[in-house]
């Protein structure tokens, strides 16, 4: 494990300030659904984050690096420290910058002063210029799996483990273990306390007595099958690389460990792969019932079972196929559509409501509450769900309801051809890597391989 890197410091205005100072933490919210790892808020293509390393690791670096963005205007609206994969035992900042001012000019000058130097624009683009950039094998996950908009091993001051320093170092363990996995290599496992594990246990057991009459069906047909191939156990909390091994086999899913929030770019473009970025932490004892973000509890009980059943997987790699090169707007449409429907999912079930989203299934409290008939409930239409604002910090007054996943599916294929993209995309199961479908021959190809299935379909038919 690397040493612990230096406390993130945040810019609020032009000011900064360093979390490690003696906050008094204001009360916390009333209740916090969970959540995603998509960063609101601050997503946009129209900052530029940078990653560089200096050339020496001295005392005050980080105030000389800032009189450079503001000699040229540059506003700042994140900085953080992590530790360097490039250099073990020396440190990198990562910042992101608000449109305006003479970034170019900046960019030059801290260049010159550094060992390691990288451009992360939002606004990604090809060769060309022309199309957003995005993945195109699943390797390339490796590309952007590191640059995080916050190092999850830092809390903010509201936080319940922030003044305990045994959990902001356990956080830290975490976020190195993903910070430094790459695609291919067994997941990490981990050897949870007995704290964590006493934690999980309490919020496992008051979850699954409501699942039977709140969760919808696929969800309970799944949850047996964790249990018996995957140690789901109120004593126990399953690894990642079991659940993967499952997973995969069900439907082709597979997790990834993730250090920090991702944008909503990286993350959705995850989900075309069958990639869903997963944490291994937990939240924080004195508070089992209360978290700021997602943790084990909220990926393993709410995500994970669904990932399981084909209709709901095929569902969501839909969502991360509809996001790759689709222009800022879309993206955060898509997202926007993604929290309504895999965060906070409704269906119809044989007459009756059930929930499917996570942020529901591994919340006590709303899971109760979406169900009791209090909040407004509409039919799930991609282009007005899109647009719908939501807040994140107490119970949604209002929830999308999908007829089913199938239905869900076709629609957001049909929203999906609205988005302005002068392409296609595919996913290559066998080589697991994505099909830019830009030429006529290309398509033609398809479809001709499409013809051949469709016979060797109608002859199985005929014997049947």
């Amino acid at each position: 494990m690397m040493s612990r890197p230096r406390d993130i410091v945040k810019v609020e205005n032009g000011k900064t300030e360093d979390d490690s100072s003696n906050h008094s933490p204001p009360d916390l919210p009333k209740l916090m659904p969970g959540g995603n790892y998509i960063k609101t808020g601050r997503d946009s293509a129209k900052s530029t984050c940078l990653i560089f390393a200096p050339h020496e690791d001295e005392c005050g670096i980080l105030a000389k690096f800032l009189k450079i963005f503001l000699k040229h205007g540059v506003n700042l609206l994140h900085i953080e420290s992590r530790p360097s994969t490039r250099q073990p035992g020396r440190y990198e900042f990562m910042v992101e910058c608000a449109p305006g001012g003479n970034i170019s000019a900046a960019i030059t000058d801290i260049r010159a002063t550094c060992d390691y130097f990288n451009v992360i624009s939002r606004d990604y683009k090809d060769n060309q210029g022309s199309v957003p950039w995005f993945p195109r094998r699943i390797r390339d996950l490796d590309k952007f799996a590191n640059q995080i908009l916050s190092y999850g091993a830092e809390l903010d001051a509201d936080h319940p483990g922030f003044t305990d320093p045994v959990y902001r170092e356990r956080r830290k363990y975490f976020a190195d273990i993903a910070y430094n996995y790459k695609h291919g290599e067994p997941l990490p496992r981990v050897d949870y306390t007995a704290e964590e594990v006493e934690t999980w246990g309490k919020v496992f057991r008051q979850l699954t007595e409501l699942y039977k009459t709140h969760a919808c069906k696929e969800h309970n047909h799944v949850f047996p099958l964790l249990v018996q191939n995957c140690g789901y156990r109120e004593d126990n909390i399953p690894q990642l690389e079991d659940i993967t091994n499952f997973l995969i086999d069900c439907t082709g899913f597979r997790l990834r460990p993730v250090a920090g929030l991702l944008s909503s770019r990286d993350f959705l473009a995850g989900l075309a792969f069958r990639v869903f970025h997963s944490t291994q932490y937990i939240r924080h004892p004195s508070n089992p019932f209360y978290t700021p973000e997602p943790d084990v509890c909220h990926e393993l009980l709410g995500h994970v079972p669904l990932f399981a059943d084909p209709a709901f997987a095929q569902f969501s790699q839909e969502i991360g196929l509809a996001s790759l090169g689709a222009p800022d707007d879309y993206i955060e449409k898509l997202a926007t559509c993604f929290w309504f429907t895999v965060e906070f999912g409704l269906c119809r079930e044989d007459g009756d409501i059930k929930a499917y989203g996570a942020g529901l299934l591994s919340s006590y409290g709303e899971l109760q509450y979406a169900l009791e008939g209090k909040a407004e409930l509409r039919p799930f239409d991609p282009v007005k769900t899109g647009i719908q604002k939501y807040p994140i910090t107490e119970y949604q007054p209002i929830y999308y309801v999908a007829e089913s996943f199938d239905d869900a599916k076709e629609k957001l294929i049909k929203y999906a051809t609205t988005i302005p993209r002068s392409f296609g995309v595919r996913y290559n199961a066998y080589t697991q890597s994505i099909e830019v479908l830009d030429s006529k021959p290309q398509v033609e190809m398809l479809v001709g391989n499409i013809t051949n299935e469709l016979a060797v379909l109608a002859d199985a038919l005929k014997k049947l």
